[in-house]
């Protein structure tokens, strides 16, 4: 660990002299990505420089031993015993900064939800769900915007697809990703009987233009006049716009703007994220035949959570976590879920790093 320690060391003052000078500032991109790199780097010295510090007070106070006075002794004694305790906690928190970082943790997201078995019931959980997102992104000062939505005429969402833009975004929701189900009794249930629904999500990082370049010969572009529950138009004006990805298969539809051109901008930040997921997918099926990939899978058959409305309850099923705080969550109050989330993939990558 301390060899790489030492790496860093060196690529951060190579950072620094780079970004001193005049040159860089003509390329933004370039700018952009050496300052994320160089900040990240920042916060690993910053640990290490505690980590230093707390072994020469170490040192001081293991020479205080020596010492004829008893008090004093014990007095050094007691602050090994704290030092060592802080050495730890900064070893910890070194390991983790040390692990591989995935690449899209800085990046926004497109965040999709879309109701699964479970008809309207359905639906409306999935209006729950995008709402109880938009909180949390609320409470973190992040900026929600729709892109993308078909609502249903009871007020649930058959789909929806948010940008969801903020300091990093995808680190906090990448985990997200899988089948959400919901265990209630339906308002138009008349005999209480609880039905269990399922909604899928899916967390996309939002694709920089650098990444994915989509060719305009590729695509197909309908237009068509948007249309609401039932069927009815909205709009009188054929703003509604389809989007297909020839090579690819993947359609994109978006007509929640009045605007033609916003309707299309819209589309293609959408085609060029699920792009780069796809892009992504295929890599990681040709890692997971070498080795199997703990990080970052973002399967989305695979149920991940439970909401139980009788009972008042959460249950996260891949770390077997169950919190009793429904209401709060609903809220937006995820940290309580997030949190042990983040720690048990980062114990598998550390536990995978050392083997």
């Amino acid at each position: 660990m301390f060899e790489n320690l030492d790496e860093v060391e060196k690529r951060f003052q190579e950072l620094s002299d780079r970004l001193s000078t005049s040159e860089i500032f003509q390329n933004p991109l370039e700018y952009k990505r050496l300052a994320k790199e160089h900040s990240h780097l920042q916060d690993i010295l910053s640990v290490y420089g505690r980590y230093k510090d707390l072994n020469r007070q170490i040192d001081d106070n293991q020479e205080l031993l020596s010492e004829e006075d008893e008090e004093l002794r014990e007095m050094a004694r007691a602050e090994i015993q704290s030092l060592k305790q802080g050495l730890q906690e900064a070893e910890e928190e070194l390991k983790v900064l040390l692990l591989p970082k995935d690449p899209n943790d800085e990046k926004n997201i497109l965040l999709e939800i879309r109701a699964g078995t479970g008809g309207e019931e359905a639906a409306l959980f999935a209006a729950d769900l995008f709402r109880m997102y938009g909180k949390y992104a609320e409470s973190r000062q992040w900026k929600v915007e729709v892109m993308s939505s078909n609502p249903t005429g009871l007020g649930g969402l058959k789909e929806i697809i948010g940008l969801i833009q903020g300091e990093r975004v995808y680190s906090r929701l990448k985990y997200e990703a899988g089948v959400h189900r919901v265990q209630r009794v339906p308002e138009t249930e008349t005999q209480g009987r609880i039905h269990t629904s399922a909604v899928t999500v899916a967390v996309l990082p939002e694709a920089d233009e650098v990444e994915v370049k989509i060719d305009p010969a590729e695509l197909r572009i309908d237009i068509f006049r948007s249309s609401g529950p039932g069927g009815q138009s909205v709009n009188t004006t054929d703003s509604a716009v389809r989007i297909t990805h020839l090579p690819t298969g993947i359609v994109v539809s978006c007509q929640d703007e009045k605007s033609q051109h916003k309707n299309k901008s819209k589309g293609m930040r959408i085609l060029s994220a699920r792009l780069k997921n796809r892009m992504e997918q295929e890599q990681h099926q040709e890692i997971s035949q070498q080795r199997k990939t703990m990080v970052g899978s973002g399967d989305r058959s695979e149920r991940i959570r439970t909401y139980n409305f009788p009972q008042g309850r959460v249950t996260d099923h891949r770390i077997g976590l169950t919190i009793h705080q429904l209401e709060k969550v609903l809220e937006g109050e995820l940290d309580v879920l997030i949190d042990p989330i983040l720690s048990h993939f980062e114990a598998e990558a550390l536990a995978q790093q050392a083997d």
